[in-house]
């Protein structure tokens, strides 16, 4: 039997979210941009007024970071930073080690962002300056964080917006005001100051490169925001990134160097920017600085919790934590044991170190340089797998991606050794989530098995389908389309099985449009797939009832907001020798010719074995031929 020849065929429209660049720089600077608040008094304890040298060092390897986070934005705009990119580059264990390493972060970001928030509101308010004041305060703000998200109430990123430029605007006054201060030549005598005295021996060097990495955490937001980023991703991740970069340069080393070498030893290094800015532009300046950064840090403390829920939930779905962690209230519908654990060990943080800034300075090492780490091997990893297209630029690409992750590495290796009380909560938080998350995915596969499917992507599909097919070409001999009636689906697993016995298989789901699909909530890990548990349901009975018999098995998810014509696409793309289908899903293929099609009926549902010799190209590959 044969069919038309296939018609030109149309470009396929991706929907993207209502965060331009300006929206994302903010939402990320209003994480990031917090740092400047706390890091320089946390380096001058330790390094003096050399701090601000180790943070132009890192400087360096953030700005080849922000390159590969705005990739791993538009190549996963689904979200979901490492846990995503690490699941679909290495392993979904991989990812779930990478959700520990993240959550690590965020609740270091929430207790140390909301208690720099009261110490920085303190300089007009004094009443505060008592620890037990401190404590109770940061603690009630947490809470208070905790309540607003139980109840629905969520964070504008316009809102973000406007206390994020008022933040960065207080920051370049405060840079604005210190030059004036100082005259031309009072700049440049400043910087003498990062070279006079001793020389440094490498151990005083390597180490203060690996704790100047706290002077950019925060970075890691611009990858959760990729679901809510506005088309063409690609332009707005990397102008959002160069805004933050811009900003970053000017505001950090510069107010580290100022704040670490024109300040008394008398100041207040919890206080250091508000100080500084007393100093050069008078009270006024000083009390700005002190309210716009509490505020913003406020947001940033808020900002942590919202993404460490979204972390917990995407792990519960992924089969790693037990289903209650994403069960919603009926009252605000919001997922509230996700919340509470979201705000708890924050709390509890923020009493076991009594309220020392420097003491959560130290315990942010291990996982903001993990997570760091973790995503940049993921990304070296797809890039490697794409070799085979590269051109000299993309192998200039890799290599200084490939430098990036060894720098970072370094500075991770290192702060394991140097601050063990890091390793040791942020591993031991680790080990016990590893063990937890493990034991119910094993649980979970005793019942039912998980299986991880990789998403088409229609604009690109080549790499797709070779994420798919992980170097075994075996696996594309045939395709089952799987459909969403049950009985249905049970007739064309039968078939699939018997056709692709002792070859490879790859099954493909085409999901519904469910009707939150719309209502993706920021920073939230917006991958259709685990929200459609008919899919789940569907990829699962697949397992079971192939695992035995089709040794080499692939899935694809083709989320139900993508039109019906993607499978016609990624059958193109695969180019099958044999494709399972029912007669009523037949119409999702392109009109190609096949050799022959052979009909099977088993309880009412037809299902049709469609086989071809030829090899069919993309239309893009055709026309470029």
């Amino acid at each position: 039997m044969r069919r038309a020849a296939a018609p030109a065929r149309r470009p396929i429209k991706v929907r993207g979210g209502n965060l331009g660049a300006f929206l994302c720089w903010a939402v990320v600077f209003a994480d990031i941009g917090t740092s400047v608040y706390y890091v320089p008094g946390i380096l001058y304890g330790h390094f003096g007024s050399r701090s601000a040298l180790f943070v132009l060092m890192t400087l360096f390897v953030f700005i080849l970071l922000c390159v590969k986070y705005a990739e791993v934005t538009w190549r996963y705009p689904e979200g979901g930073g490492v846990v995503n990119v690490s699941s679909q580059a290495l392993h979904p264990f991989v990812g779930l080690l990478g959700g520990l390493f993240i959550l690590v972060d965020y609740y270091l970001t929430a207790a140390l962002s909301a208690l720099s928030g009261v110490l920085y509101i303190s300089v007009v308010v004094p009443g505060l300056t008592a620890q037990v004041v401190v404590l109770a305060v940061t603690v009630g703000a947490l809470i208070a964080l905790g309540v607003l998200n139980f109840m629905g109430i969520k964070e504008s990123a316009r809102t973000t917006a406007v206390f994020a430029t008022i933040a960065a605007g207080a920051q370049l006054l405060v840079v604005l005001a210190v030059a004036v201060y100082l005259g031309p030549t009072g700049i440049i005598n400043s910087f003498r100051a990062l070279t006079s005295g001793a020389a440094l021996p490498f151990t005083s060097i390597i180490t203060g490169y690996a704790a100047a990495f706290l002077a950019f955490s925060g970075l890691e937001s611009i990858a959760q925001l990729a679901p809510s980023m506005r088309e063409p991703r690609r332009k707005v991740a990397y102008r959002a990134m160069g805004a933050v970069v811009m900003t970053m340069a000017i505001t950090s080393p510069l107010l580290t160097l100022w704040s670490t070498t024109l300040l008394g030893p008398t100041a207040d290094p919890n206080q250091f920017i508000s100080i500084l800015g007393a100093k050069v532009g008078g009270a006024a300046l000083g009390d700005f600085v002190a309210v716009s950064g509490s505020i913003l840090l406020v947001f940033a403390s808020n900002t942590a919790i919202i993404g460490a829920y979204h972390v917990f939930i995407a792990l519960t779905r992924m089969g790693f934590l037990p289903r209650v962690m994403e069960h919603r209230n009926h009252w605000r519908f919001t997922p509230q044991w996700s919340i509470l654990a979201a705000v708890v060990l924050p709390i509890a943080i923020v009493l076991a170190v009594r309220g020392s800034p420097d003491l959560l300075g130290d315990l942010y090492a291990f996982g903001l340089l993990g997570t760091f780490v973790l995503t940049c091997v993921s990304l070296d990893v797809v890039r490697w797998h794409e070799r085979e297209h590269w051109t000299a630029a993309n192998t200039a690409i890799f290599v200084i991606g490939v430098l990036t992750t060894a720098l970072v590495l370094v500075a991770w290796m290192v702060n394991l050794v140097a601050k063990p009380l890091a390793t040791g909560f942020g591993g031991g938080l680790t080990v016990v989530g590893l063990i937890i998350g493990l034991a119910t995915y094993r649980y979970s596969r005793s019942q039912r098995p998980a299986v991880f499917p990789v998403p088409f992507r229609p604009q690109r599909a080549k790499e797709s389908i070779a994420s798919v097919l992980g170097g075994r070409r075996s696996a594309r001999e045939v395709l089952v389309i799987l459909p969403h009636e049950q009985l249905a689906a049970e007739a064309v697993l039968g078939e699939a099985a018997r056709a692709a016995t002792g070859r490879g298989a790859v099954f493909l789901y085409r999901g519904d449009r469910h009707p939150y699909d719309d209502d993706a909530d920021l920073m939230e890990v917006a991958d259709p797939y685990l929200k459609d548990y008919s899919a789940r349901d569907a990829f699962s009975r697949a397992e079971m009832m192939t695992r035995k018999l089709v040794p080499n098995r692939r899935y694809v998810y083709v989320p139900g907001t993508l039109p019906r014509e993607i499978v016609g696409e990624v059958w193109r793309t695969l180019s099958p020798k044999e494709t399972v289908v029912t007669v009523e899903d037949q119409d999702v293929l392109p009109p190609v010719p096949f050799d022959r099609i052979r009909r099977h009926t088993s309880d009412g549902n037809t299902v049709l074995h469609m086989f071809t010799a030829k090899t069919h190209k993309p239309a893009e590959e055709v026309k470029a031929s």
